[in-house]
C-alpha cells in the first residue's frame, strides 16, 4: 500500500518535479504534532491527479526576459506503477513502496527540452538572431530513496536523481539532475515541500545551448556576441518552495486543490559565463507558478 506521505507528495507536486516549503522542526529529537489524518485515503491503491498551471519564468535558460507559459500535468499510481511529473516530462516508478521504513524508486524518465525552440518566446532580438534550436527528447533512468516519519508520522525526506540522454539528435548530450526534497503536511488541508536541486551537463549539451559562434551575418557587427566555446559541468543549482491547499480542507479525500510555487536558481560554470547569459541575460533565475488539480 502506498504510504500517506507519498500520496500527499502527489498533491503537493503538481507543478514541478522538485518543489519546496517548510514547517518548524521544533526541538531536536522531538517530533512535531501531526494532523489528525485517517487510516485510508484516496492515495491508497490506484488514483490519478490531473492539473494545469500557469508559470512565469525566464524565456530561455540564462535569460533576463520573462514570459508566461502553461503547464499541463498528470501524476498518480495505476496498477502499482507510480507516475510522477517532470518539467515537460514524466517519470515512472516500478518499485512498490515499503509498508515501513525507507522506500526506493526506479524507472524511466522522459522529458522534452524546448529551450530556445520557439523564437517568438525568446524575447531578445540578439539571442533570437542566433537561430532556433531543435527539440530534444531526453530519455534515461530515474532512481531515488525516501525516508518517512522524520519529524511527524506523515513527513518524508527524498533523495532522487535523473540521468537523461537526447535521443532526437538535437544536443546529442546527457544531463544528470540530483535533488533532495523535504515534504510535510501542515494541516489536514495544507501540504508543503522544500527542495534543493542541481543539474550537471556534458560537453555536447553545453556546446549546443551555450557556445557562441565567432560570426553572425544576421546581426550588425556591433551586436555580434563574443565567440565562446562552452564545456560541460554543473549548469545550475536552485531551491523551490511549494504549498498545496485542498479546497474542501481535507487532502485525504481527493478533489480539487490549489498549488502555489516560488523558485530561485543560479546558472553555474560555462552556462553562466556564456554571452547568452553574461551579456544578454542574468545568472539569477526566478520562477513563480500557480495551478489547480483534481485527484480521483
Amino acid at each position: 500500500m502506498k504510504t500517506f506521505a507519498a500520496g500527499l507528495m502527489v498533491a503537493g507536486t503538481m507543478l514541478v518535479a522538485t518543489p519546496l516549503a517548510a514547517q518548524d522542526a521544533g526541538e531536536p529529537g522531538v517530533r512535531a504534532a501531526a494532523p489528525d489524518l485517517p487510516e485510508q485515503t484516496v492515495f491508497d491503491g490506484d488514483y490519478l491527479t490531473v492539473g494545469v498551471g500557469v508559470a512565469y519564468g525566464p524565456s530561455y535558460s540564462g535569460s533576463d526576459d520573462y514570459t508566461a507559459f502553461v503547464l499541463p500535468l498528470v501524476q498518480g499510481s495505476l496498477g502499482g506503477v507510480d507516475i510522477s511529473p517532470r518539467a515537460a516530462g514524466i517519470a515512472l516508478d516500478f518499485i512498490p513502496d515499503a509498508e515501513e521504513g525507507p522506500s526506493f524508486s526506479f524507472g524511466p524518465v522522459v522529458k522534452l527540452n524546448r529551450d530556445r525552440v520557439k523564437l517568438s518566446a525568446i524575447n531578445d532580438p540578439v539571442v533570437e538572431a542566433y537561430g532556433e534550436l531543435d527539440t530534444a527528447i531526453e530519455v534515461g533512468p530515474s532512481a531515488g530513496v525516501s525516508f518517512p516519519q522524520l519529524l511527524n508520522p506523515f513527513d518524508s525526506l527524498t533523495l532522487s536523481v535523473d540521468a537523461a540522454w537526447d535521443v532526437a539528435g538535437a544536443h546529442d548530450g546527457m544531463s544528470v539532475s540530483p535533488s533532495i526534497t523535504y515534504f510535510t503536511p501542515l494541516s489536514r488541508g495544507i501540504a508543503a515541500s522544500l527542495s534543493l536541486s542541481s543539474k550537471y551537463i556534458d560537453d555536447s549539451y553545453a556546446d549546443y545551448y551555450y557556445s557562441v559562434p565567432a560570426t553572425n551575418p544576421a546581426l550588425p557587427a556591433a551586436d555580434v556576441l563574443p565567440a565562446f566555446q562552452a564545456e560541460g559541468g554543473f549548469e545550475s543549482a536552485g531551491v523551490n518552495a511549494l504549498v498545496a491547499f485542498d479546497l474542501n480542507g481535507d487532502v485525504t479525500d481527493g478533489g480539487l486543490a490549489l498549488v502555489a510555487l516560488g523558485g530561485y536558481s543560479r546558472m553555474l560554470g560555462d552556462a553562466k559565463d556564456s554571452p547568452f547569459t553574461s551579456i544578454r541575460g542574468k545568472a539569477d533565475q526566478f520562477l513563480a507558478a500557480v495551478g489547480i488539480g483534481y485527484t480521483f
